[in-house]
């Protein structure tokens, strides 16, 4: 099981939510952890005053399907790995039902590399063809999250037995000791421990995901410094910027703004 749980505003904010803006998670069953992170559904009502939607990065990408649209085949696309945040003025009904992949995975479902997707929406369809509406008609047809994540998960499953491209085992054992570490390890004691050079490793980063190992790192080292400041004690900034290898408390502030599109200190009050 992957030492790393990914976060959105949405889950962090859920205990402000009102009735008009409902955000959920669900945990895979046990033989998909490796592959996903969570399932997730956001249910929203019209409104007069717009609610603002935050997206940040966290290694991850989703398949999504809109559970109102009027075609199974345009019911459902995909959402490459972000590098930064995004945010909307959300103010009309919708609802959603998303499946969120460990990046380093996709592979075994998706023909294409997640570097192909990296910063884009893509509709299903252009991926996986008329299969992609036929599991969207699954997914909206259900009655309820339950029969979703059934449904999902037994397609899944197929799909991993029938599916015998693995993804790159570098960067597979590369991605275990970025996570483990936190994000925090550097290249070149990466590729120390995993007997590449800086060069391969950097080389199949670009290839399989688009974006460089540093890159990454920096993404789940903010994910983890998101996890500490939302479930972890109060801490003072300097101590927390020395924990998690930042030169200071500026430098911090200003990697956590560059992700999530504000300071810590208006997100944690």
């Amino acid at each position: 099981m992957l030492a790393y749980s990914p976060l959105q505003p949405s889950a962090l904010q859920s205990e402000r939510m009102d009735a008009h803006f409902r955000y959920r998670e669900f945990p895979p069953g046990k033989s998909l952890e490796p592959y996903v992170a969570c399932y997730w559904t956001i249910d929203a009502d019209a409104t007069d005053q717009p609610y603002l939607h935050r997206i940040i990065p966290d290694g991850c990408a989703d398949i999504i399907f809109d559970l109102r649209a009027r075609s199974f085949s345009t019911g459902a696309f995909v959402a490459g790995l972000m590098t930064a945040f995004a945010a909307m003025n959300l103010e009309s009904r919708y609802s959603l039902f998303g499946i969120r992949f460990y990046s380093e995975n996709v592979r075994r479902f998706f023909i294409y590399p997640v570097s192909e997707l990296t910063g884009y929406h893509v509709l299903l369809e252009d991926i996986w063809g008329k299969e992609a509406g036929a599991i969207a008609e699954q997914v909206i047809s259900a009655d309820g999250t339950s029969e979703m994540i059934e449904r999902v998960e037994s397609f899944l499953s197929k799909a991993l037995l029938q599916n015998e491209t693995n993804s790159d085992q570098l960067l597979q054992s590369s991605m275990q000791y970025i996570y483990a570490s936190q994000g925090m390890m550097p290249i070149r004691d990466l590729a120390e421990q995993l007997c590449y050079s800086e060069r391969n490793i950097r080389r199949t980063f670009q290839k399989e995901l688009g974006v460089s190992p540093k890159e990454l790192s920096g993404i789940i080292r903010f994910q983890c410094l998101l996890q500490e400041l939302y479930h972890g004690a109060p801490s003072r900034f300097t101590d927390i910027a020395v924990k998690y290898g930042y030169f200071d408390q500026s430098h911090l502030i200003n990697s956590f703004k560059r992700f999530y599109g504000l300071a810590p200190g208006q997100v944690f009050r």
